[in-house]
């Protein structure tokens, strides 16, 4: 091991990938009957809205990661931000909730949640998930530890077939006669109050994640002063057509009353369209996108523990490159490790729900760091400048705090635990601080 530098690989369509495939995970195929159980008896509109809503924030997280990139464009993504936007101890703050509960918790859930589906295809016994989940994880772990560039690889095929599919899907199904269920003619749609509203944005917001991991990265893109904002818009603005096509399709074959009575809305869909043997497809489709998530997670987050390290804000052995592969494995052999370990605990589905507190606490006060940086760098490079400034940021931080808000309304003991996680996170912080003062 060395401290050999990371290798710029990544060129505009990985990078797009990259982000694409850290927002469709299997989210989408699962969260639109939770969004319609939320609203309750509410019709298309109110159900399509929300989504389209959804994308609008996401959208605005877009700009103002775009911006960010180009003013910080540096390996750790916002821990690099908030690094430079506050103080170091608020970038560890990120790192050490990444770790601990946002990205550790996501690998092993749906890690475990491909082993039941595989074991299930297979016909295989339930009690091999664990294992399974864990088999899964270490190998992938050893994979993104020969290069960014065949994780990279491995991302573009997985995404581009997932994607393909799911267009497909979209396609047949709004094409079909559609089979609306004889509630949908009796019952009259309602229109939610914004408690209903802010609740079916949980799991929205949920399945819209992930085009922060690009920035991750940025230091392995090639051009990143004009791939990252470009990346990340690319990126957001495909996912939401893919999005609001997706429910669109749910709807027309399933109705709003059906949708929420299914979990496995995609199955559904699909068995409706092309009999059974549609919905065996989209169950291999939702199998290849999970594992498409579990290559992506692996790729992004160790690189903000190896920016820690770097600092000499962590275990220093973190921050060591391969130098034949270029990547940090010590960096991604803690996460792969760490989510193996926690793939056989029970508590797992748990701390899923506690990621969504850890995400948007940090995505809140990434628009707070923006505003900070325009004050603080107000002669510094931006070469996509968020639009409608200060709007954009103000409109993300303000719907990440009524998110947050409303997790201690729904969940208020969750949501008291990731707090302390995250608080937990100072005195680690200053311990690596006197550390590294000499």
């Amino acid at each position: 091991m060395t401290g050999a530098p990371l290798a710029r690989r990544l060129g505009l369509f990985s990078a797009v990938v990259i982000v694409v495939s850290g927002m469709v995970g299997g989210g989408i195929f699962v969260n639109p009957y939770l969004v319609a159980a939320r609203l309750g008896g509410a019709g298309e509109g109110p159900l399509l809205g929300v989504w389209i809503a959804g994308g609008a924030l996401a959208l605005c997280g877009a700009f103002v990661f775009a911006e960010l990139s180009t003013v910080v464009p540096r390996v750790g993504g916002q821990y690099a931000f908030f690094r430079e936007a506050f103080h170091p101890a608020v970038g560890f703050l990120y790192g050490w909730t990444l770790l601990l509960l946002v990205n550790t918790a996501s690998l092993a859930a749906m890690a475990v949640v491909l082993a039941e589906h595989l074991l299930a295809m297979l016909a295989w016994p339930p009690a091999w998930a664990g294992p399974l989940a864990v088999t899964i994880l270490l190998a992938l772990t050893a994979y993104h530890a020969l290069g960014v560039r065949p994780g990279a690889l491995l991302l573009d095929v997985l995404t581009t077939t997932k994607i393909v599919a799911i267009a497909a899907l979209i396609v047949a199904a709004l094409a079909s006669r559609g089979a609306p269920t004889p509630a949908a003619a009796v019952v009259a749609p309602t229109w939610p109050g914004p408690s209903a509203l802010l609740a079916a944005l949980v799991p929205v917001m949920f399945a819209y994640g992930g085009w922060q991991n690009l920035n991750h990265v940025a230091e392995e893109v090639r051009d990143p002063l004009r791939t990252l904002p470009r990346a990340a818009l690319l990126g957001v603005v495909l996912v939401i057509a893919i999005y609001v096509g997706i429910n669109a399709a749910y709807l027309h074959v399933l109705s709003a009353p059906g949708l929420a009575r299914t979990h496995t809305p995609a199955a559904d869909v699909a068995a409706a369209v092309w009999g059974p043997a549609g919905g065996r497809l989209v169950g291999g489709v939702i199998a290849l996108s999970i594992f498409g998530f579990l290559n992506l997670a692996l790729l992004s987050a160790p690189r903000v523990y190896y920016a820690m390290a770097a600092d000499g804000l962590f275990f220093g052995a973190l921050a060591r490159v391969h130098p034949r592969f270029h990547t940090p494995v010590a960096a991604i052999a803690l996460q792969g490790g760490m989510a193996a370990a926690m793939a056989l605990s029970a508590t797992y589905g748990a701390l899923v729900s506690l990621a969504v507190f850890g995400d948007w606490v940090f995505f809140a006060l990434a628009g707070v760091a923006l505003v900070r940086l325009r004050r603080t760098r107000p002669d510094a490079v931006r070469t996509f400048p968020a639009p409608a400034y200060p709007l954009t940021p103000a409109v993300f931080t303000l719907s990440g705090v009524l998110l947050l808000a409303n997790q201690f309304l729904v969940e208020p003991r969750g949501a008291a635990l990731a707090a302390a996680t995250i608080a937990a996170g100072v005195p680690a912080y200053l311990m690596w601080a006197r550390r590294r003062r000499p």
